[in-house]
């Protein structure tokens, strides 16, 4: 684990980057590929697109990872200055009253608290029910809404109070691994081919915006860039915990290497490419097959003005949507070795169109 790239690792997911707010997070990854790109952007949408310039005439590729998080937004502040809050994303309601929160603001980070009411004082029958959001409010010590007013606004962006931690050898716990870990990986496959010298083929680099609210930047990003081939780079769900549903996810192993996606939404030219590098350059790979659309930015890359060669890397992901999510470093480097050896495989004489 190169300490360089674990820190700027930790600094891209601890920045805040709820969807529609995703700058915090846009800037560290504009900073970090600043002198690795040949030219970068930050297109109206807000997502980031980092150019490396290949030869006349090379595939256009674009590798995207997503910025955004799950979070809140502030809809209401009462006469006790207690702050009433609406999801932003997937959010499950039972995991949000008792967690810590910060609440940002135009002037900086507010400290609050999720209140929940003591367990002496809820009746038993009612322990298991879960607690519907409107009805959920943030602490943020104020004695009025004035108080409170001055502090925070309507609209205000809001994350769980958790950053990165390391785990027990290569394993890593925060916030918002999904997925701003594929932005990571996105960022550390423009350093490698920039190391590597010359591309051989054009490559975009673009971390994507509003993905957690309906797949936006994905869509308007492949759009302007119009690749011939797409990857999105995202967390997939991991089944080697307690109780996991192996019929429904597969078996999905931390540190067992990136996933890669079989199904309607990848190009199965594509997809061959993909397992035949991750063998030749010896890094481990698993199969995941999704028999619908992936839910992810590979759906819009697919379907933008002709069609578009596209595929889907995933890191296995223990806790999804969560403020403890879980994932092995060594499937992050593993996968940013695999795109990297791709890169070089995608020629003007490959074609993807199936046969």
């Amino acid at each position: 684990m190169n300490e360089q790239d674990f820190q700027f690792f930790k600094e891209l997911i601890e920045a805040p980057s709820p969807s529609g707010f995703e700058q915090p997070a846009q800037r560290v990854i504009r900073q970090a590929l600043a002198d690795v790109a040949d030219d970068i952007r930050t297109d109206v949408m807000g997502n980031v697109v980092a150019h490396i310039q290949g030869p006349e005439g090379a595939p256009r590729l674009m590798l995207a990872g997503h910025c955004d998080e799950i979070g809140f937004m502030i809809k209401y502040i009462d006469e006790h200055g207690f702050l009433f809050f609406a999801p932003i994303g997937g959010v499950d309601a039972h995991l949000v009253p008792g967690q810590r929160v910060m609440v940002h603001t135009a002037t900086g980070a507010v400290v609050g608290v999720v209140g929940k009411r003591p367990i002496h004082q809820i009746e038993p029958q009612d322990r298991d029910k879960v607690m519907p959001f409107k009805n959920q409010f943030i602490d943020i010590g104020c004695h009025d809404k004035d108080e409170a007013k001055h502090l925070v606004a309507i609209g205000d962006p809001v994350t769980f109070a958790v950053g990165v931690e390391r785990l027990q050898g290569t394993r890593v716990t925060s916030r918002a691994l999904d997925d701003k870990m594929g932005a990571f990986i996105v960022a550390q496959v423009l350093r490698e081919v920039r190391r590597a010298g010359e591309s051989v083929v054009d490559l975009y680099g673009v971390s994507t915006v509003q993905e957690e609210v309906g797949l936006r930047g994905g869509a308007t990003s492949a759009y302007g860039v119009q690749p011939d081939v797409g990857i999105a780079v995202e967390v997939g769900f991991a089944s080697d915990y307690p109780d996991a549903d192996h019929k429904h996810s597969g078996e999905i192993r931390l540190g067992k290497g990136p996933v890669i996606a079989r199904g309607p939404n990848i190009n199965p030219v594509l997809f061959d490419l993909l397992v035949a590098t991750a063998r030749e350059e010896d890094i481990p790979c698993q199969i995941m097959g999704i028999p619908r659309a992936t839910g992810t930015d590979a759906n819009v890359m697919q379907l933008v003005h002709g069609g578009v060669a596209t595929a889907l890397v995933s890191i296995p992901l223990r806790y999804m949507h969560t403020p403890v999510e879980v994932l092995d470093w060594a499937d992050i480097e593993a996968a940013v070795r695999l795109l990297a050896a791709l890169c070089k495989k995608i020629t003007p004489a490959g074609s993807f169109v199936p046969n």
